[in-house]
């Protein structure tokens, strides 16, 4: 794992508190900085969970972007999308129906209809 890839951890091993940034330093002229200071909720995001939310944001929110960027259906895009808004505590909408949302993944694959997906609805 290069060092760009490391993810800090938020939460201390020995007692699941939360960690606090108190050390910053610069490579190029070697000061060291010493404090109490905030950290980052987007850094214990892995490389993949920060390069949706880099998608999604530079097309301004646009989820069938991200659907593109991604290589996979709506719901799958927004699947993903919501399970990095809980990592970051934010409150996702609810959860689609299961059932349903496989039925609009095979909508989406060509394996069924619109009008048969639309009668198992009911």
């Amino acid at each position: 794992m290069t060092e760009q890839n490391r993810i800090a951890p938020r939460t201390c091993p020995v007692c699941a508190g939360e960690l606090s940034l108190t050390r910053l330093s610069c490579d190029a002229c070697h000061t060291e900085l010493s404090g109490h200071f905030p950290s980052c909720e987007f850094c214990s995001l892995s490389m993949e969970d920060r390069d949706l939310l880099r998608v999604f944001l530079s097309s301004r929110g646009n989820m069938k972007e991200l659907e593109r960027h991604l290589g996979v259906s709506y719901p799958t895009a927004r699947s993903r999308f919501d399970a990095v808004l809980t990592r970051l505590g934010l409150e996702a909408p609810a959860p689609a129906n299961p059932a349903r949302v496989e039925l609009m993944e095979q909508v989406a694959r060509g394996e069924m209809s619109v009008d048969d997906a639309l009668s198992q609805l009911g």
